[in-house]
């Protein structure tokens, strides 16, 4: 790492030649190999950008010239070079910084940002905070081909349109997004790269912004001089810029989609370190959905960029064919989508992950539960089992869903309730219905499903008994089972075992039966409690004598936290449920 190791700053690349430049390149990428080799990470778009970072880093003054990376995928260079590079070489450090931007580690970064189709906007916003104090510096937008097929980029693109200013949008066009790109713009992309630049039809320029393309979009001296050009200038600007994501890892240029992102593997051959075992939901629900598709036209799957949410790879996408709808990185579009193929006699199935159902509330209000059209929402992820980074967070579907009239939420505890679940949600058409896809494995048991839920609210009496009732929620079920099993062998109580079944509602009879034989009432819920499950069944005991403790994550962002120790810290754990039912017994 001869080079690396005298970069500290992204100035000092202004004191090596091109070849060095070009060395420093190649030092990079030696380096994001053995990294995500080892720990995993987003691997192609962080190895096509290496060029396209360290010519911005060359020509830009950043912190004072500010850069934002749209969703962070490609941000690894951009840290390397700007004074985390130990974090990257020695092992011991690779968890010392995250896998996004984040102002918390470096002047050099602006905004924490996980999601998607984001960067225009927030550069749009620190070019006006700059003109109204007007300061006099650069502020740069990075975005990929795959985020312009985000509502909030094509916004942003709109309104840059109009801002007689300085803001430069770089749009790394590596002709994919997660999978392939999906959307009428990227014919116009294509058009682009076939002419260089130079087709009348311009998307750009028909949102009024200036524009300039780069081909070589991996050859760093192009790419200096093409920022030269556009630096400093008084008006916003698109710079378009072809790359090769995966570049430099033969395995991940021949096959884009499986190399986005990785786990550890062997760098020799590309194989992973640790075999994932076992069934999976997502294969599960794909098999599932085929097979479906085969007897039944109407069924249709629809995804946001994301195929492998249901393990649809290219072969299984091909099997589905028409069926099978990649909407691009428009989670909201999906949505209305869905809700208008449910009203027209189609039967849709929308899968996202508890993260991303974030960036919809407004289209499942209004655009599907408002005309409480029977399309089925699939929440992956949805625990704190999922994602554990900050911006990709699982928890906090319940309160936002649950509580939008009209929708039904429900939460399966098993292999045989989810399958049940799902197939009555697609058959049905009378609701709006999600489905909390179970996170803590494939759990398979002797217990009897119901095959109907139309019925609603109604929850199931798992196990009887008296004095204290466990409600647990979907894959927390596992968890009631074993405190239950715990109260009995410490405490010689025999606890009522309750399956809710039904997020989105209290069943108030079941309820109020228990006020008979028991005198304490426990939930358990994986996800934040204010405004959840459990706060809503304590509502309803609150003028009764009923003692209620509400299990869940206090309200916060927890960032890569470790899951046993946020369990414990929130007394999510078998003992410190039956410690604390102990101590209610006494009251």
């Amino acid at each position: 790492m001869r080079l690396l190791n005298q970069v500290n700053q992204p100035s000092d690349l202004r004191n090596l030649s091109m070849e060095e430049l070009n060395e420093l390149a190649q030092e990079i990428r030696e380096v994001l190999l053995q990294k995500l080799s080892k720990h995993g990470g987003h691997f192609g778009p962080n190895l096509g950008m290496v060029e396209a970072t360290i010519a911005m880093h060359y020509v830009f003054n950043s912190p004072v010239d500010k850069i934002v990376f749209d969703v962070s995928h490609q941000s690894y260079a951009h840290k390397i070079l700007t004074g985390r590079r130990e974090a990257f070489i020695e092992e011991e450090k690779y968890d010392d910084v995250t896998g996004y931007s984040n102002p918390d580690e470096s002047e050099h970064d602006f905004f924490k940002i996980g999601h998607t189709s984001t960067s225009i906007s927030l550069a749009s916003g620190l070019a006006k905070a700059r003109d109204l104090k007007e300061e006099n510096y650069n502020v740069i937008a990075v975005i990929g081909d795959g985020s312009l097929s985000g509502g909030e980029a094509l916004e942003g693109l709109d309104f840059a349109g109009e801002q007689d200013t300085n803001l430069i949008i770089v749009v790394n066009d590596n002709q994919m997004s997660i999978a392939e790109n999906h959307g009428g713009l990227y014919k116009n992309l294509k058009q682009l790269r076939e002419s260089n630049g130079t087709c009348k039809c311009n998307l750009f320029q028909a949102m009024g912004l200036d524009y300039v393309y780069q081909n070589e979009g991996n050859n760093i001296e192009k790419l200096i001089e093409t920022f030269e050009k556009v630096k400093d200038m008084d008006h916003p600007i698109v710079v378009h810029i072809n790359t090769q994501k995966g570049k430099g890892y033969q395995l991940a240029e021949e096959n884009k989609e499986n190399w986005h992102f990785c786990a550890p593997f062997e760098l020799a051959t590309g194989k992973p370190i640790k075999a994932v075992a076992g069934e999976n939901y997502a294969v599960l629900t794909r098999d599932y959905l085929l097979e479906k598709m085969k007897h039944d036209p109407k069924v249709v799957a629809v995804l946001a960029a994301t195929p492998k949410t249901l393990a649809f790879t290219e072969e299984k996408r091909k099997l589905a064919g028409k069926q099978l709808v990649d909407v691009g990185i428009a989670e909201e579009h999906a949505v209305a989508l869905v809700s208008g193929i449910a009203k027209n006699g189609g039967k849709p199935i929308f899968a996202t992950s508890s993260s991303f159902i974030q960036r919809t509330y407004d289209q499942l209000s209004q655009d599907l539960c408002i005309n409480q059209n029977p399309a089925t929402i699939l929440v992956g992820s949805a625990s704190v089992y999922g994602w554990n980074d900050v911006t990709h967070l699982g928890i906090f579907d319940i309160p936002m869903i649950s509580n939008i009239p009209n929708m039904v939420y429900l939460a399966p505890t098993s292999k045989e309730e989810y399958f049940a679940m799902l197939d009555w949600s697609i058959e049905q058409k009378e609701h709006p219905v999600a489905i909390r896809i179970p996170a803590n494995g494939v759990v398979s048991d002797e217990r009897k499903v119901d095959t109907d839920y139309g019925c609603l609210n109604r929850y199931k009496v798992e196990e009887k008994g008296s004095k204290v009732a466990i409600l647990a929620l979907g894959h927390f079920y596992q968890l009631g089972e074993k405190v239950k099993k715990e109260l009995e062998h410490q405490l010689g109580i025999c606890a009522t075992l309750i399956n809710p079944r039904y997020i989105t509602g209290l069943d108030t009879e079941l309820l109020e039966d228990l006020k008979a034989n028991h005198e304490i009432v426990i939930t358990l819920e994986d996800g934040i409690l204010e405004g959840g499950f459990g706060e809503k069944v304590a509502t309803f005991y609150g003028d009764s004598r009923m003692l209620v403790k509400n299990y869940g994550i206090r309200k916060s962002f927890p960032d890569r936290y470790v899951v046993e120790e946020l369990l414990k810290e929130n007394r999510i754990t078998k003992e410190q449920i039956v410690e604390d039912i102990e101590k209610l017994c006494k009251c």
